[in-house]
């Protein structure tokens, strides 16, 4: 048995990115048993992975408390291999038999997020996300998503404002998706968010005039919104966690850029693709943005642009 600790995001994207190396991790040693550190945000995604047999849920606390939780509940194992994609100190003081810690680089260039996390393990080239599924997941999806219906899949809210394109272009946006005429004719709009996303879902139902609508917003755990997302035909949304949970489920996956940088957290993915507004924010500039922008800056994102974007993503995304 290879006993693994593996330190991941905090965020839900985050984690989601660094998913390919776990299932680098569990590939390659077929007797793992791991053990996760993550915030509380992310915690969910790890229930459905059979080889994980322990989430370590580190909430915030001041003066890095939450790492001396870490270390607290870790320190008493040998480890056979500490992973940790967040570079923390606390990883030098556990035992492992072999210690992979994050580091920077500057010296590598601007790289994706999930090319980050493969060079911490060494790997020769980026593996792809993944997602874990389990039988209760599919089960909501088979009780929310209408049998035999196509489902345009949306998510208009994001984790700033300033990342959030218009809810009245996300409406106009799913009608000529959905027209007899559109990319997808008759399909059902399935709106997704977190808790505290009804406002913005609550927004783009009241441009959809007499659609099939279906509101998860809130409703769902993160595995039961992967296994909902995975029978989606089309995903479009704001540079979100939905957005990557939607790439690594294998829907065609339409990215919403513009205070964000798609070379570090575009959706990663052949079916995946972005449309952007306007001039690319390196992520000093998002980071600033995240500390005094309170309005959207995707206004000059225009509802033809994803349009074409979409039908360019869906006849790439046939092909492969």
């Amino acid at each position: 048995m290879t006993r693994i600790l593996f330190i991941t995001a905090t965020r839900i994207g985050d984690a989601i990115m660094n998913m390919g190396v776990l299932d680098h991790l569990i590939t390659t040693h077929p007797d793992a048993r791991i053990t996760v550190g993550c915030g509380p945000l992310a915690a969910p995604l790890f229930r459905a992975i059979p080889e994980v047999e322990r989430v370590i849920v580190m909430k915030k606390q001041k003066g890095g408390g939450h790492w001396l939780k870490l270390w607290r509940e870790s320190v008493g194992h040998r480890w056979d291999m500490v992973v940790d994609l967040r570079g923390s100190l606390t990883s030098w003081f556990l035992w492992a038999g072999q210690r992979f810690v994050k580091r920077p680089n500057p010296r590598a260039g601007v790289r994706h997020r999930v090319e980050e996390a493969a060079e911490v393990l060494r790997l020769g080239a980026a593996p792809g996300t993944r997602l874990w599924i389990d039988a209760a997941g599919e089960a909501r999806a088979d009780a929310e998503l209408p049998q035999g219906q196509t489902v345009l899949a949306l998510s208009p809210a994001a984790s700033a404002v300033f990342k959030e394109w218009a809810p009245e272009r996300f409406s106009e946006l799913a009608l000529r998706l959905t027209a007899e005429d559109g990319l997808l004719p008759g399909a059902a709009i399935a709106i997704f968010g977190g808790p505290g996303d009804e406002a913005r879902a609550q927004a783009v139902k009241a441009g959809l005039e007499a659609r099939t609508v279906i509101d998860l917003t809130g409703q769902l755990d993160l595995v039961e919104a992967a296994a909902c997302l995975k029978r989606a035909a089309l995903f479009v949304g704001n540079d979100s966690g939905l957005m990557h949970m939607a790439a690594a489920a294998g829907t065609p996956t339409l990215g919403l850029f513009g205070p964000t940088d798609e070379r570090l957290y575009a959706p990663w993915g052949e079916k995946a693709r972005i449309v952007r507004a306007g001039d690319r924010f390196d992520e000093r500039e998002r980071r600033a943005l995240a500390d005094t922008s309170r309005e959207s800056l995707m206004g000059a994102l225009q509802v033809d642009a994803v349009e074409r974007a979409a039908a360019e993503l869906m006849a790439e995304s046939a092909k492969a």
